[in-house]
């Protein structure tokens, strides 16, 4: 059967110990890898690696001995509780090994908790599941956290549920970062209160929450949202000399230009833009407005492009810093 969005956040939050599996794919291997470990943490509890309550192997492995999976199904556990084999990295061809165990399972036997990549509509082992009577398929897909999603985040944090404005900056948060960083982040800010019962507010989050790229890295994403052209050498020449590379440059000013993107583009008057840059990123994102940002995103895709091309044979540190000239260039128009 096949779970939408809204019921799979509540199916992994609650998993029924007595269905046959679950199928979780998605093209983010960190959105599909929390979201499997909240399903086996509240499907088997937390010591069931200890108890040898859960079987691990890949799809590789799975390939070169099938019988593998059907083994760890049967197999009968020394501690009483759920069991589950789980087979990480699958694709379609293991697919016949997992229908037939799915073929050959019965109740008492360990759940069969697969993960996956993207997988196209045809995909035969996407079906399988889809298609199956007692078996459930999850896709994951990159949209922002529903409050949902976040709400079970921050209870899985053990951290009580703010309010208003509060609860609005959380949810900004957790658009800006990847859901790891996210959910690393609410562990520390229920760290840094722990044994404080005032109620949380935007400085603590401020506090604990991580910028998006490297101080250093945003020097440079500064200066050249501002405009400020002549400056670019200079402190691209003290980056080179730290160590940081064209990629992670091309990868932060991609994100900071898409963040004020969003920004110029947002209509409910709450921009999702968060950090000790929030307000000056907020005047970046009215100056430069969407058209512009929308070219810029264009030059540093280019860019990245040809950073990643095996016959790119220009200095890839020059490259960048002629990307940068052009969108300050662009930017003081």
């Amino acid at each position: 059967m096949k779970l939408s969005p809204r019921d799979a956040t509540g199916y992994f939050a609650k998993p029924d110990p007595g269905k046959t599996g679950l199928l979780i794919w998605g093209a983010d291997a960190m959105r599909v890898a929390l979201k499997r470990q909240e399903v086996l943490a509240a499907l088997l509890g937390p010591a069931a690696e200890e108890e040898m309550r859960l079987a691990r192997m890949t799809g590789a492995a799975l390939r070169k001995d099938p019988a593998m999976l059907l083994d760890a199904l049967k197999a009968t556990g020394f501690f009483p509780g759920p069991r589950a084999a789980f087979v990480e990295e699958a694709n379609d061809t293991v697919t016949p090994v997992i229908l037939s165990a799915l073929s050959e399972w019965q109740p008492g036997d360990a759940q069969v908790i697969v993960t996956a990549g993207a997988l196209k509509p045809t995909s035969k082992l996407r079906k399988a599941f889809e298609t199956h009577p007692n078996a459930y398929a999850a896709g994951i897909y990159d949209d922002p956290p529903t409050r949902a999603e976040i709400e079970q985040t921050l209870r899985a944090a053990g951290m009580p549920l703010p309010q208003g404005a509060v609860m609005a900056v959380l949810s900004d948060l957790a658009q800006a970062l990847d859901p790891g960083d996210f959910r690393q982040t609410v562990e520390k800010i229920t760290l840094y209160k722990l044994g404080d019962d005032t109620p949380l507010t935007e400085t603590d989050i401020l506090a604990c929450a991580p910028t998006s790229t490297e101080a250093a890295v945003d020097d440079v994403l500064m200066v050249v949202a501002d405009a400020r052209a002549h400056d670019i050498g200079p402190v691209m020449q003290k980056l080179m000399a730290q160590g940081v590379t064209p990629v992670s440059l091309c990868i932060g000013a991609m994100r900071h230009f898409r963040s004020l993107h969003r920004a110029a583009c947002d209509t409910t008057g709450r921009p999702t833009i968060f950090g000790p840059n929030r307000d000056k990123m907020l005047a970046q994102s009215r100056r430069w407005g969407p058209a512009r940002l929308e070219t810029a995103l264009t030059v540093l895709t280019d860019t990245d492009l040809a950073l990643r091309s095996a016959g790119q044979h220009a200095p890839a540190m020059a490259l960048v810093e002629r990307a940068f000239i052009r969108l300050a260039m662009l930017g003081a128009r």
